[in-house]
């Protein structure tokens, strides 16, 4: 799915474009968002791809959905 992630004046924040929706980071299995799982406002999971710490954004890439936030 295809996500736009860009850092904001509160933390990074992920555009989904499919689903219209913005929402912040609200955790990640690492640091730099690379090359691990992120969690949106919503409950949303992703797993990024593994990319330099020092990628520029805003950026627009392909994750995938690992889970929804529901039980």
């Amino acid at each position: 799915m295809k996500i736009t992630i860009r850092k904001g004046a509160g933390g990074f924040e992920a555009y989904v474009p499919k689903k219209d929706l913005e929402e912040p980071v609200v955790a990640s299995e690492h640091p730099g968002l690379w090359g691990g799982w992120i969690e949106l406002g919503n409950g949303w999971r992703f797993a990024m791809p593994a990319l330099a710490t020092d990628t520029p954004l805003p950026l627009t890439l392909d994750a995938r959905r690992i889970s929804t936030g529901e039980g």
